[in-house]
């Protein structure tokens, strides 16, 4: 009998470049997102784009407002809006605690990146961040650059 080919399917994980730079992230949590069969089909391409992409709670429910997923090329009339609000899907002990801690100054809840779990379901690593300042973000590239000078061999 000859062996059963395993399907590798390319599974891309996308991350928001800006999320560590713009902001100190405190708190990380993992969640289910509500999709259409077409944007699942887009994420496997890797057409998704974080640009101001945030969360906000509506009735005790946590949505995801300004996520762009392209529309997918051979999904003609099933495509839809691709900046539609999207529902993520988390227990309700940590969106109570997501809620509560979101109500403090300073604080709001940014997507970080978007994965595919091992069996096969879409996930959205969410952040709880607080926004960073000017001298901060000044350290951070000079913290960058300090490395890749010294990775390059340029300090010894």
């Amino acid at each position: 009998m000859a062996k059963q080919q395993e399907k590798k399917t390319f599974s891309p994980t996308i991350q928001n470049k800006k999320a560590k730079f713009e902001y100190h992230l405190l708190e990380t949590y993992e969640a289910g997102i509500a999709l259409k069969g077409t944007e699942v089909k887009s994420i496997r391409l890797g057409k998704v784009q974080f640009t101001d992409a945030y969360c906000y709670f509506n009735d005790g429910e946590l949505f995801i407002k300004e996520l762009h997923i392209s529309p997918y090329d051979f999904g003609n009339i099933n495509n839809d809006d691709p900046r539609r609000e999207r529902k993520l899907l988390l227990k309700k002990k940590q969106l109570k605690r997501l809620k509560e801690k979101s109500e403090e100054k300073g604080l709001t809840i940014i997507p970080v990146k978007i994965f595919f779990s091992d069996r096969g379901f879409v996930k959205v690593e969410i952040a709880l961040a607080q926004g960073k300042k000017l001298y901060d973000k000044r350290q951070d590239i000079k913290d960058k650059d300090l490395t890749r000078e010294s990775q390059r061999g340029f300090l010894d």
